[in-house]
């Protein structure tokens, strides 16, 4: 199944709903989001030939080919349906702000119509202010027409994130929040430059606000011995600072597939009865020794999902 492409601004390619009304039952749609500083009109910072590209272009700094990740390459023969959605995400901080939130009311349309011609809610991943486009589109997006959202240290705040929640998509979907001390830096940035220090980071994560919500800390040991006793074993190099190590560390992208591909052999409830809930306190990666993860307990046997 082909990768669609599809730019904000633009109307999607005809084919795109010929694919989704064609899908097999049980097949994912899933909807790829880029964040800040990418361009579709920029052929140097184009996500299409990034992160988003099932073969991205050699030499390109921070790229790990994200519908490969989700299992959409040509020779894994895995049904689905994977878009790519690009937006202008370059200029000052703020612009790029507004526009997702922008590009997120677009997105709840787009969501919206492949649901119904595909007959099935859409899932959708986005990193950064990419986050922030999958916050909009679930606070805009019609009933039913959402399954899974993954946000990747995604550039939002926790009020608007709540907001989200007190919407009719969000009845039915489910968010994990994929977070990181190593982006403390980049959400200090945040609250800063868009709220003068008066609005907090959705990096601090929500602490179990909602059932349908739930925080993941990667770059918490614990976390990733339970994501290894669930069978997801993740790299455990660290960093001191990072706002890509949600998509760049080795072994997340089997989690983010299973969640998003194949939610019914992942539920939310045994993720969250097996994932500490209790996020690290800002600052704790800065001031650390950057020398890996390490184990906080034995390694535990991989429990089943089936």
């Amino acid at each position: 199944m082909p990768v669609i492409r599809v730019n904000a601004g633009h109307a999607p390619p005809q084919r795109l709903w010929k694919l989704a009304a064609e899908l097999p039952s049980g097949a994912p749609v899933v909807v790829m989001v880029h964040g800040y500083r990418y361009s579709p009109s920029h052929p140097r910072h184009d996500p299409h030939r990034h992160i988003l590209s099932l073969n991205p272009e050699p030499g390109a700094a921070r790229v790990a080919s994200w519908p490969r990740g989700l299992g959409f390459a040509p020779e894994a023969q895995a049904p689905g349906l994977a878009v790519a959605l690009g937006w202008e995400a370059r200029g000052a901080l703020g612009r790029a702000y507004l526009r997702a939130g922008e590009t997120g009311v677009e997105l709840a349309r787009l969501a919206g119509d492949l649901a119904q011609a595909a007959g099935r809610p859409v899932a959708l991943i986005g990193h950064s202010l990419g986050g922030r486009v999958c916050l909009s589109a679930l606070a805009g997006a019609e009933a039913g027409s959402l399954s899974r959202l993954v946000l990747l240290n995604a550039a939002a705040f926790r009020d608007e994130a709540t907001e989200a929640l007190a919407r009719p998509a969000a009845a039915q979907a489910e968010i994990l929040n994929v977070t990181s001390r190593e982006n403390d830096l980049f959400d200090f940035a945040l609250e800063q430059i868009l709220a003068f220090g008066r609005r907090r980071a959705l990096g601090l994560g929500l602490g179990g606000a909602a059932r349908n919500w739930l925080d993941i800390q990667i770059d918490d040991a614990a976390v990733l011995d339970a994501l290894e006793a669930l069978g997801f074993p993740t790299e455990r190099r660290a960093a001191r600072l990072s706002h890509w190590s949600s998509y760049l560390r080795g072994g997340l992208f089997d989690l983010y597939r299973r969640a998003l591909c194949q939610p019914r052999e992942l539920p939310l409830a045994l993720l969250r009865n097996h994932l500490p809930q209790d996020h690290q306190p800002r600052w704790t990666r800065l001031w650390s020794v950057p020398d890996g993860l390490r184990r906080s307990r034995p390694a535990a046997t991989a429990l089943p999902l089936r």
